[in-house]
């Protein structure tokens, strides 16, 4: 049987550590700006915004400790250690996108059958900070999105935010310029199903590392047809492909060889093509002849 276990860089997690902490400072800031200004406004728009932008905050927050206990190094309790905090903020995070979203709906409809009066005005004036912001923490947030679920919530939080600002100020400049006071709960509906859009993803990719579903990126029926035409193989069974967190695919299988070539040999060949073809680091090949049911080898 083999057993190979790679090492994984925090190199990355302690940048993205840094930005996540920078952008928690940016929108915790502007969130109390935002909150005030849809108090002063009367506008929903600017206040489902500003609720977002907590929920942003929030976000951030369990992301960023998500990313440092993640890096706890692992023990006879936790034998992988700690990397599924991460997805289990990722998860978090999607849950919460979606309830917010249900709340913007039902004081939206409110809203519709009673439009208040709203200062468009201060309302685009707000949102277009608020917008800055975003994007901002956008820019330091990109480069980290592709490596981790976790950090990829935060982002869309912070996307999701974005065009809320984007609709506020689109709201606000309706009322301000036309008087349609009915603009700014209808586009607060927008807003609101642009966030379950977008958290969707996040959640189903979640929960499917937690349920240890086959990663998306990695075709396991290809996987097995990769194992079967290494020389020396003839068949593999119990062949399992599953995420421990954002990048750390594992796989483990059973492998029945001809013995007509070392086992050591083809070890070598298996786990170098699990690498090279399928990034696959995280493996554990249990090697039996075929002429043996079961009957375990030790390379």
């Amino acid at each position: 049987m083999s057993d190979s276990h790679a090492g994984h860089s925090h190199g990355g997690k302690g940048t993205s550590a840094k930005r996540l902490a920078l952008v928690l400072a940016l929108s915790a800031a502007y969130m109390f700006a935002e909150f005030i200004g849809g108090l002063l406004s009367n506008s929903l728009a600017l206040l489902a915004d500003a609720g977002h932008m907590l929920s942003d905050v929030g976000a951030l927050a369990l992301a960023l400790f998500a990313l440092w206990i993640a890096r706890r190094p692992p023990n006879s309790r936790r034998t992988y250690g700690y990397a599924r905090t991460e997805i289990l903020a990722a998860l978090v995070n999607g849950a919460t996108l979606v309830g917010i979203s249900l709340y913007i709906f039902v004081e939206a409809f409110g809203r519709l059958r009673a439009p208040p009066p709203v200062q468009g005005a201060v309302v685009v004036g707000i949102a277009a900070g608020g917008l800055l912001i975003n994007l901002i923490a956008l820019w330091l947030l990109n480069a980290s999105k592709s490596e981790s679920l976790n950090v990829r919530g935060a982002w869309l939080h912070v996307l999701t935010d974005a065009l809320g600002s984007v609709g506020a100020i689109l709201g606000g400049l309706a009322v301000w310029q036309f008087g349609w006071v009915w603009a700014d709960p209808a586009i607060s509906i927008l807003i609101g199903l642009l966030v379950i859009y977008s958290s969707w993803a996040l959640l189903r990719d979640s929960v499917s590392v937690l349920m240890e579903g086959a990663p998306r990126d990695v075709d396991v029926d290809a996987v097995r047809d990769a194992l079967t035409q290494c020389p020396g193989v003839t068949s593999v069974h119990d062949l399992h492909v599953w995420t421990i967190a954002s990048g750390m695919h594992s796989l483990s299988a059973h492998i029945m060889l001809t013995g007509t070539e070392p086992h050591e040999e083809i070890l070598r060949r298996l786990e170098h093509t699990l690498h090279t073809q399928f990034a696959i680091r995280h493996t554990t090949l249990q090697l039996e002849l075929a002429s043996c049911d079961a009957s375990a080898l030790h390379a």
